[in-house]
């Protein structure tokens, strides 16, 4: 992300990122990921190469990774829910720098304004 030097520009592009943070739906802080594993069955078609595949969300608890299975037919929305919280994620780091940023430049803005260099 480019950060303006100005304060006024970083100010609105903050206010531009903190707008946008309203959720759109719901949010799921968890990494969704696909599986393919062989069964072990004799005569199955994953013997041959083509694999059962799964998808499951892995998310920590109390400091330790947990694994849920995700139904193929929630798979859609779960990726939504998963997306959404990175959204969030990435726009709240974004307003954190943006932030910083406006603490860097007031000094220099305050001096700016009152007249000297």
């Amino acid at each position: 992300m480019n950060i303006p030097a100005h304060p006024t520009l970083i100010r609105s592009m903050c206010d531009a990122r903190v707008n946008k943070l309203r959720a759109t739906g719901p949010v799921l802080a968890a990494s969704l990921v696909t599986i393919e594993k062989t069964c072990g069955r004799p005569g199955c078609h994953c013997l041959r190469g083509e694999k059962h595949v799964g998808h499951y969300l892995t998310y920590k608890h109390k400091g330790t990774t947990k694994t849920v299975y995700v139904p193929q037919d929630m798979l859609v929305e779960v990726r939504a829910w998963v997306d959404e919280h990175r959204r969030l994620r990435r726009l709240s780091q974004e307003v954190s720098q943006l932030a910083l940023a406006l603490v860097r430049t007031h000094v220099t803005e305050r001096r700016r304004k009152a007249g000297r260099p």
